[in-house]
């Protein structure tokens, strides 16, 4: 088995030890392959490359955005996705119930079994785990502008930057997804694939990976008041309880606003578009689950059996 290990290099305490963790894992194999980023891009054209080269295991070892870089190089091929994750929000990750420390996570898949996932596409650009418009959107550009000023990243800063947005005005918007149809104001419209955004953030605890389904999350307008009452509910899991919140599942749909909106892959911010089309590729990638997750009655795949 050759094993290709695709690194995003980070500043601080978690990229080096994500590092040094990986050298060491890299001595022990022997037959690791470690390539690291240099640009944005960088990590799907490594994927692919590592395609060419025979690689049958690629491990993404970053945040979601290099998850979702890897992923889009091995689309289409028989090689299989593996998460290291790196950094404080690593949606996918936690959905699958991978550490969150290096060491740990390189441990885990050694053990672990192959499933088959569905890969989101929306606008034809894939995502593994959550994309959406509204406010989630603009927390993220938030977010990643402040990073790109040198600002401290991790899941409390992004509850501060959230915290400064809370008065966000919802925009109205038309969701149509076949027969079904949500017209009017909303705070947010996610379309889920995964679990979580990320730090432990629920946005739908029923969702399946493998199910060939998107659900559909729409946070209808709410109060302050009500979205502060309500936000500890997406840390519980008990999301479903808050009553602007509205769910559903589909295989395709369609967003469109009264003008240019931005949104969001996998938490990475996208040029602003005048409408998105969202659609599901059905077990479009391999990826490694550790067995008590793949095998969990009540997780985050159905009841197909392991590879």
């Amino acid at each position: 088995m050759k094993v290709w290990a695709i690194l995003n290099p980070r500043a601080g305490v978690a990229g080096r030890r994500a590092q040094q963790a990986v050298e060491d894992y890299r001595h022990r194999r022997g037959d690791l392959e470690v390539r690291v980023t240099e640009r944005p891009g960088h990590a799907r054209e490594l994927a692919q490359e590592a395609v060419r080269e025979g690689a049958t295991t690629v491990l993404a070892v970053g945040g979601d955005g290099t998850a979702n870089e890897v992923a889009g190089g091995l689309l289409g091929t028989s090689a299989t996705l593996g998460l290291v994750p790196v950094g404080s929000g690593n949606g996918l990750a936690r959905t699958l119930g991978i550490p969150l420390r290096p060491e740990g996570a390189l441990a885990a898949l050694e053990a672990a079994v192959t499933r088959p996932m569905d890969v989101g596409l929306v606008n034809d650009q894939p995502f593994l785990n959550v994309a959406g418009a509204g406010f989630d959107a603009a927390v993220g550009a938030a977010f990643h502008a402040n990073s790109a000023q040198g600002g401290r990243r991790g899941v409390l800063n992004y509850v501060r930057l959230a915290l400064t947005k809370i008065n966000y005005q919802a925009e109205r918007w038309v969701l149509t997804a076949g027969d079904q149809r949500f017209e009017g104001r909303a705070l947010i419209v996610a379309f889920v694939n995964g679990r979580q955004y990320g730090g432990g953030a629920v946005i739908a605890p029923r969702a399946r990976l493998d199910d060939g389904l998107l659900d559909l999350v729409v946070i209808e307008d709410a109060s302050r008041l009500q979205i502060l009452a309500n936000a500890p509910r997406v840390f519980l899991g008990t999301i479903e309880g808050f009553r602007r919140y509205r769910h559903l599942t589909a295989t395709s749909a369609v967003l469109t606003s009264s003008g240019p909106f931005g949104h969001h892959r996998d938490g990475e911010p996208e040029p602003s578009s005048n409408g998105l089309e969202v659609r599901v590729q059905p077990h479009a990638l391999r990826i490694l689950v550790p067995r008590h997750i793949a095998e969990d009655p009540t997780g985050p795949f159905g009841s197909s059996g392991t590879e």
